[in-house]
């Protein structure tokens, strides 16, 4: 019976490794049009009879400040110039917190957030995380960390249809994203582990508290020195 079953999975599989590789190799130098979370926001809306307009504006990676940058890499994936789409540590230090109980904590990096959200679903199945696990793997191999970064600023969602630096900077603080300041660029930062009920134009104390926090770590990383760093350390 295997032998009969292995022939009828094999080609699909194929389809799908050789597909999915040429996908995001794709994306490396065009930037995607959309992602499976703005998809899957928009059907959401739809279900709950509340239909949001999905907002998103490009800014290739010259436009989008060093401050932003190295804001969201001191709030979200400390490790990213270093690690190779898995921060091993981090992941050991959620499981641990999750057994003791209480709320859940996340270990993702940014590569792994981008193969979730630009090409998945959410959800906690082991497929999806199965999934998860091979897109970080391809995004790794075929894009260098600054189109990774590139790509995370343009994507991820920072409030109800809104999505992308350009598209969040103006809802927020009414500019464009070049023009984000330091104070700004911490504060869209600090909610993007909750960021459709976080607000950076109007930041809880929580939220200051922890873009000052922000704040600090990028001076701790070196600031721009650290991406000029991350840009030498692993060139495309």
């Amino acid at each position: 019976m295997l032998r009969s079953l292995f022939p009828r999975l094999f080609k699909p599989l194929l389809w799908f490794v050789v597909g999915s590789a040429l996908l995001v190799l794709f994306f490396r130098w065009v930037p995607p049009p959309g992602s499976a979370l703005m998809v899957e926001r928009k059907i959401e809306s739809w279900i709950d009879g509340k239909p949001i307009d999905l907002k998103r504006d490009w800014r290739p990676w010259n436009e989008l400040p060093d401050d932003l940058k190295i804001a969201v890499i001191a709030g979200e994936d400390q490790k990213f110039a270093e690690h190779w789409g898995f921060d091993i540590n981090a992941i050991q230090a959620a499981m641990a917190h999750n057994d003791r109980g209480g709320s859940l904590r996340g270990a993702s990096t940014l590569s792994q957030q981008i193969a979730k959200n630009l090409f998945l679903w959410s959800g906690r199945s082991w497929l999806r995380k199965g999934l998860e696990v091979w897109f970080t793997g391809l995004i790794e191999l075929f894009w260098p960390k600054q189109r990774i970064l590139e790509v995370y600023l343009n994507s991820v969602e920072w409030g109800d249809g809104v999505f992308g630096a350009e598209t969040a900077a103006r809802k927020h603080f009414g500019i464009a994203a070049p023009y984000l300041s330091n104070q700004q660029a911490s504060l869209l930062a600090a909610v993007l582990p909750n960021p459709r009920e976080w607000s950076a134009g109007r930041p809880s104390g929580y939220v200051s508290r922890r873009a000052s926090w922000i704040r600090r770590q990028m001076r701790q990383l070196g600031g721009s020195h650290y991406l000029n760093q991350m840009q030498a350390q692993r060139s495309g």
